[in-house]
């Protein structure tokens, strides 16, 4: 999908942004048409006002209160939902990051999945606001559509070879280059755990590695890109494998990452490593009580074959952190333990750096993007070691679910490390971010890059 601003026009329809009770942020004219039509300014509420001959001669939009705003991110560009088709133009002058996310919601609005029903609702367009940076924001839009599409599409047109596919388009989009390890090749190169997990599927696992740019800091991303997970032998009930469409959600966030980032030519070396399998069942798959060894040599104990995502990650991590990069951020949809414990509008995190931390929590505010920061509790660590093998894939006891999957992944890492927890869906629909698929840190790490990696 491309998200685009329109062309600037002297036809396009002014829009003014009204607080709640304060209708003289309206212009003069329109003042009695609010009031006389009951408009109030209430947080994404819209009113069109007639000219003297029956056309729209501007549209108003409320901002609410200063404690409904709070609550609901981007309600004031979410409006464009509820504007008939025609191009407009913010008329009040907001400051930056407002006038950013006003712009950016726009674009984000005009999203809708209609792959397999349907055709793409119209959408009113916007003129970007001055100030803006508007490449960056089609870039950052583009990006998050793109991951939308992903976990949008089902497991039957986006398996481990379709999710390939899409990386491959969007290298060869960006001039990147792209290598993928497929079937018995992961044993040969030594992605033991990569290969175990995927090979029940029909469609044999893959490990997808694209690279970008040429200098400056070197930057990892990875993804979990586990496209449909039945729990393997640990079968999940039906309730709890309905949407496990979006178990590739991390992979799906990381391509969008990377789309935001070549698009907007950020000065580093960036690479993305995706296993992308199908946990299935059949008379090869892997069992409780198997012990894997791992890419970096460490022994995994299997204590439950539904606690897969963090077994393909960890080859993955090994891999990437042979090449020295100066930051890895990996991204999965890992446990329910972190969806329980922040819901599925923040994105859990964790590091062990502080001023990494400090970074993106900035940004995250700035750009409305939240996250929420994890512990690395090394007292856990013993948790995940049952004696037998160096690691447990799926301690009992079921505490601190998240933290210990977090702490299992840090054990392949040597550089600096960031780990998102994320849920990947919108469970219902909110102004900007329709119910489905949704990227989650994306946009709050973007921008946080160059303060963390000193660009």
């Amino acid at each position: 999908m491309t998200a685009k601003f329109a062309t600037p026009t002297d036809t396009a329809i002014p829009i003014y942004v009204v607080p709640k009770g304060d209708i003289s942020a309206a212009p003069e004219s329109a003042q009695a048409w609010a009031a006389n039509t009951g408009f109030e300014g209430a947080l994404g509420k819209t009113l069109l006002v007639p000219g003297a001959d029956g056309q729209t001669d501007c549209a108003l939009i409320g901002s609410g209160t200063a404690a409904a705003q709070v609550r609901s991110r981007f309600a004031l560009g979410g409006a464009s939902k509820s504007l008939p088709d025609g191009t407009y133009q913010l008329a009040t002058d907001l400051d930056d990051e407002a006038a950013n996310e006003f712009a950016l919601a726009w674009l984000l609005s005009s999203y809708s999945f209609t792959r397999y029903a349907g055709s793409p609702a119209s959408h009113p367009d916007l003129i970007a606001p001055k100030g803006v940076d508007a490449p960056a924001l089609e870039a950052i839009a583009e990006g998050e559509c793109f991951t939308r599409d992903l976990i949008n599409t089902p497991a039957s047109d986006m398996g481990p070879v379709e999710l390939a596919n899409s990386a491959s388009e969007l290298a060869q989009r960006h001039g990147a280059t792209i290598s993928i390890f497929e079937g018995d090749d992961l044993i040969v190169q030594n992605f033991p755990m990569i290969h175990t997990v995927g090979r029940a599927s029909i469609s044999p696992p893959r490990l997808i590695d694209m690279r970008w740019g040429d200098s400056g800091p070197k930057l990892t991303l990875v993804g979990k890109g586990v496209c449909f997970d039945t729990g393997g032998l640990n079968i999940k009930p039906g309730g709890s494998m309905g949407l496990m469409k979006k178990d590739m959600g991390g992979a799906a966030t990381v391509l969008g990452l990377a789309h935001m980032i070549m698009a907007t030519n950020m000065p580093i070396q960036l690479r993305v490593l995706i296993p992308a399998v199908e946990n299935s069942i059949d008379g090869n798959a892997f069992r409780p009580q198997d012990i894997l060894t791992s890419r970096k040599g460490l022994t995994v104990e299997i204590n439950n074959t539904d606690a897969e995502g963090r077994l393909v990650l960890a080859d993955a991590l090994t891999y990437g952190d042979e090449d020295s990069p100066d930051l890895v951020i990996s991204m999965a949809t890992l446990t329910g333990a972190a969806r329980v414990a922040v819901g599925p509008d923040l994105s859990p995190f964790y590091t062990d750096h502080d001023a990494d931390a400090s970074a993106l929590a900035e940004s995250a505010a700035k750009v409305a993007d939240p996250v929420w920061r994890m512990p690395f509790h090394d007292p856990y660590e013993s948790m995940i070691e049952p004696g037998i093998a160096d690691l447990d894939n799926a301690p009992k006891g079921g505490f601190a679910g998240s933290i210990t999957a977090a702490l299992f992944l840090r054990r392949f890492v040597a550089a600096r490390y960031m780990h998102f927890d994320i849920y990947g869906w919108q469970p219902s629909s909110a102004p900007a971010r329709p119910k489905g698929g949704v990227g989650m840190g994306a946009r709050a790490v973007l921008d946080a890059l160059p303060k963390m990696l000193n660009l």
